[in-house]
């Protein structure tokens, strides 16, 4: 546990990314196997489930640093994080544990069954008995949130550094059901097993945006364009009739779209294809927001396969035959893609085709761009006819052309502290929109980005003498400021009271020529949501 407390020390310490991976390679070079694997867990979303509620942690932390539970409370929404709060008041110990970090998490997980009064009594004793830091990352693993700003991406990396396995091949070991009570650092890691390399997936190639006018390309005929789809870009690999399913962030995803499936009967073995999970159900494609139902489940119900069926949009192929094609020119690759898909295309299968569309001007290219919204996308793709696939963000072959994003001007109803260096700040904001009657504001939307350090602190001076009512870390304010919201799409929402939700908000501008009275409505916002075609 010493050298784990450590190893989030130094994390802790740095935003890095260098140094957090140099700190993460040593401690998996020497640290014993068992505490490896739930290092790796933690780091990987595999924690044990939290065995004491935070109503009883602040309570007991409060006790135990002999301050009221609202000076507590206060302390917490300031700190903004629960572990690092009770580390802070609750007395130093210059002690330090000689137990594991496996110790620590075996307790831990049997303390779930336990009487309340032993949990508050196992709490006690450690939270004494522990360093600063010892006890902060004791905290961390009770409450069962162990964010550090360490993805599992780094730490994949940093894992590869210190065994020699290829990042991509560590990506696969790591995903599955494994279970770290029970699998050994040597057969998590160190085995070696052809399966790994089945999965490998290529380095994704990426877009920049457009920064002057599109004309600036040159001739457009030398151009394709298609649209730009909303979803999660991922390469789908059919390889010794298996599938794999990444995802651009290196994840591989394959169990959370068992539709896929039937890609590997559909495509011959030595196919990559590259492309967009899209939501898509009764023939139309849905919105992100029908999307984020799926990402993130730990299990994909049946119920949730008919809620939300999904497809891969598909706009090329990286590998043909076993064959890496990706040195052959985009418009090559195309006619490969199109030929494949022409042969297994069914309305069964979950895969569709990206259409590739060609101008006689860039007026007639914009016109397109216009209807993106009609046709569920975020604007266009441009790419060269003679482009091979690269690795990374590159400039010159591949740009993406997106729509200007939907505004309409809301009014402040709540604010919150921020994080980090604006944590003494109201930053975080949530704006209404009038009703039909124009008589009450109805929340639509959260946003804490868009504005001026000098503007955020003039915001922050007028929210504290304008304070209606507290509720936790939240204020109401007296409804005042006009604001312009931006976002990238919209849709409608059970979910939310306004019956709608926004894709990515921001503050645009700062109304201060408008009194709330000139915000839109419910209504306005409303009639912003597209009506989508059905997809061919």
């Amino acid at each position: 546990m010493r050298a784990f407390a450590q190893l989030i020390k130094k994390i802790d310490s740095t935003n890095k990314t260098n140094i957090k991976v140099d700190a993460l390679t040593e401690y998996f070079k020497v640290a014993p196997p068992q505490d490896k694997v739930w290092t790796i867990a933690i780091l990987s979303h595999r924690r044990p489930p939290r065995p004491v509620n935070t109503t009883l942690l602040r309570t007991w932390a409060s006790e135990l640093a002999n301050i009221p539970l609202w000076l507590f409370e206060e302390s917490y929404h300031i700190v903004g994080d629960l572990a690092e709060t009770i580390a802070l008041v609750i007395p130093a110990s210059e002690e330090s544990t000689d137990k594991s970090l496996t110790q620590f998490l075996e307790e831990i997980i049997a303390l779930k069954k336990k009487p309340e009064e032993e949990k508050r009594a196992y709490l006690r004793s450690n939270w004494t008995d522990l360093n600063y830091y010892e006890r902060f990352v004791f905290s961390k693993l009770i409450t069962g949130s162990f964010r550090i700003g360490v993805s599992q991406k780094l730490m994949t990396r940093a894992l590869a550094k210190a065994t020699g396995i290829d990042v991509d091949i560590l990506a696969y070991k790591l995903m599955g059901n494994w279970d770290p009570k029970t699998i050994s650092f040597q057969e998590l890691i160190l085995e070696e097993n052809k399966a790994d390399y089945l999965s490998k997936p290529y380095p994704f190639y990426l877009a920049y945006a457009i920064e002057d006018e599109p004309e600036d390309l040159g001739d457009v005929s030398e151009w394709f364009a298609e649209h730009k789809w909303d979803g999660i870009r991922s390469q789908v690999i059919i390889r010794d009739n298996e599938l794999f399913v990444w995802s651009r962030g290196e994840e591989l995803v394959t169990d959370k779209y068992p539709e896929f499936e039937a890609l590997v009967e559909a495509l011959p073995n030595g196919t990559v294809l590259d492309g967009e999970i899209l939501p898509f159900k009764n023939g139309v494609i849905g919105t992100f927001n029908d999307l984020q139902t799926r990402i993130g489940r730990k299990n994909v119900s049946k119920a949730l396969l008919k809620k939300t069926p999904i497809i891969l949009k598909a706009y090329d192929i990286l590998e043909w035959k076993d064959k890496d094609i990706r040195d052959l020119a985009f418009a090559e690759r195309r006619k490969i893609l199109e030929k494949l898909y022409s042969e297994v295309k069914t309305e069964s299968l979950p895969l569709h085709l990206s259409e590739t569309m060609e101008f006689d001007t860039w007026e007639a290219a914009a016109q397109e761009r216009e209807r993106s919204r009609e046709v569920m996308s975020e604007g266009l793709m441009l790419k060269r006819k003679d482009s091979p696939y690269l690795v990374g963000r590159k400039k010159g072959d591949w740009w993406k052309w997106k729509v200007e994003p939907l505004t309409i001007d809301a009014v402040l109803t709540y604010a919150m502290r921020g994080h980090g260096r604006r944590s003494n700040l109201f930053t975080d904001y949530t704006f209404g929109l009038w009703d039909d009657n124009k008589e009450e504001l109805v929340t639509f939307a959260k946003a804490y980005s868009g504005l001026t350090d000098k503007e955020f602190r003039s915001l922050d001076a007028w929210i504290k003498k304008n304070t209606l009512e507290r509720f936790g870390p939240v204020r109401s304010v007296t409804p005042y400021h006009v604001f312009e919201i931006a976002f990238e799409g919209i849709a409608p929402s059970k979910r939310h009271k306004s019956g709608v939700a926004t894709r990515f908000p921001r503050m645009l501008r700062w109304r201060k020529d408008k009194k709330i009275e000139d915000a839109n409505t419910l209504e306005d916002l409303k009639q912003l949501i597209p009506k989508p075609e059905k997809s061919k």
